[in-house]
């Protein structure tokens, strides 16, 4: 058996980061990476992805983007070889292509049993990320065996897909993009609308995450929200990220022809059942919407940004009257893409940590374990927990937890 202070499972943004902190911090540790660096970019993203952030934040601790486009956004190619490029320039100890099987307490510390090996290790930092495991409601299990299912994980172009229409469920940033891919190829595409944060692709002539980033929106705690909770389960924000920089939102999909209808609420036969809820849902998204560029237009006011440009104008979304239920046959469609959100799945973590949803129990990231951590859950301390921009901040300081930890148990 292997032994070390510290076994960092995931090769992804969040442990590389845990991997520069444990370095600088001079901390004995292994990365497991089932795949290779990145994987989830190399094999469960979408060929057309691009970062929904711009290239300047893409900020890692002792690394971030030098190119000649800092305002433009990283491809998926790109961020592959980002991610890579990160893992090179400090030598991070990834062992890849190794599984992990399980984790369990062995004495003080725990052993980690993978399918080439078993580490004995002090601690565990479980990194690996918010965007673990597609869900699927559990009424597609209705839908009629000729209808294509898809997560977005498994979609990778328009081509890829049978003839036909296509019902994408879900509005967020995946479901928006997705609708807009598939109706520019010229497929007839009908968008089930859920909760999401709508947000302008650019305000008062700056990216709008630029003003986000200056406000401190993205880097509040989590002692700053009323509701921890209810904070880490809002849907991601409705951002496309292109060369022209331009806006994509629910009118422009309209404009376009996408067909907008309210929640999917169960299956019929060949028939969807939708919720009569749109207009609320996008009622909603603008209000939250209003808050959001009210705390930009505070800013500007508070620190004298008058050579800024005025407001641009936010258009009204006013769908028409959508249906009660889509015949699927009837309206030739013949996929639908689920792009209702992540859950985590911890089988391999036989550490009685997991709540009754499944999820890790943490505070900040430190589960009641000794010497267990997670990292790069969403709002795990602020709210850009999950980007590539913020995991760094969080991975700083729960190393700094754990070596002093490491520290006073070796000293004891």
């Amino acid at each position: 058996m292997k032994r070390t202070d510290v076994v960092v499972v995931g090769g992804g943004q969040a442990g590389l980061a845990a991997s520069r902190c444990l370095q600088a911090r001079g901390v004995d540790h292994t990365v497991l990476e089932r795949g290779r660096v990145g994987e989830r970019w190399r094999s469960e993203r979408w060929d057309s992805l691009r970062l929904l952030t711009p290239r300047w934040q893409s900020r890692l601790p002792g690394f971030s983007y030098r190119g000649p486009d800092p305002d433009g956004f990283m491809s998926r190619r790109e961020v592959i070889g980002y991610l890579e490029a990160y893992a090179r320039s400090f030598a991070a100890p990834v062992e890849a292509g190794v599984a992990v099987h399980a984790v369990e307490r062995d004495g003080d510390g725990y052993r980690v049993t993978a399918d080439r090996g078993a580490w004995r290790a002090r601690s565990v930092i479980v990194a690996t990320g918010h965007c673990d495991r597609a869900h699927v409601p559990p009424l597609a299990a209705e839908l009629p065996a000729d209808v294509v299912q898809l997560v977005p994980a498994r979609y990778r172009n328009p081509r890829a897909l049978p003839a036909g229409g296509v019902l994408v469920v879900g509005a967020s940033a995946t479901g928006l993009q997705l609708a807009d891919e598939l109706h520019r190829s010229g497929r007839p595409v009908t968008l089930a609308v859920g909760r999401h944060v709508r947000l302008p692709r650019r305000y008062r002539g700056r990216d709008v995450m630029e003003w986000l980033d200056a406000t401190g929106i993205l880097d509040e705690g989590a002692d700053a929200v009323a509701d921890l909770e209810a904070a880490r389960r809002q849907p991601s924000l409705q951002l496309v990220g292109r060369p022209d920089h331009r806006t994509l939102d629910l009118g422009v999909l309209l404009d376009e022809g996408v067909r907008l209808v309210g929640r999917v609420q169960g299956v019929e036969g060949g028939r969807v059942l939708l919720a009569e809820d749109l207009d609320e849902t996008i009622a909603a998204a603008e209000r939250r919407l209003a808050r959001l560029l009210g705390r930009i237009e505070a800013h500007v006011a508070q620190s004298g940004a008058a050579a800024v440009p005025p407001p641009e104008p936010i258009r009204a979304i006013s769908p028409p009257p959508a249906p009660r239920a889509i015949d699927l046959r009837a309206d030739g469609i013949r996929t639908v893409i689920w792009a209702t959100g992540y859950r985590r799945s911890y089988p391999w973590l036989r550490v009685p940590v997991l709540d009754e949803r499944g999820e890790i129990r943490h505070a900040g990231g430190v589960t009641p374990a000794p010497g267990l951590y997670v990292l790069g859950l969403q709002f795990l301390r602020r709210r850009n927990s999950s980007f590539l921009d913020g995991v760094g901040k969080d991975a700083a300081v729960l190393v700094d937890h754990l070596a002093t930890r490491l520290a006073r148990r070796s000293a004891a």
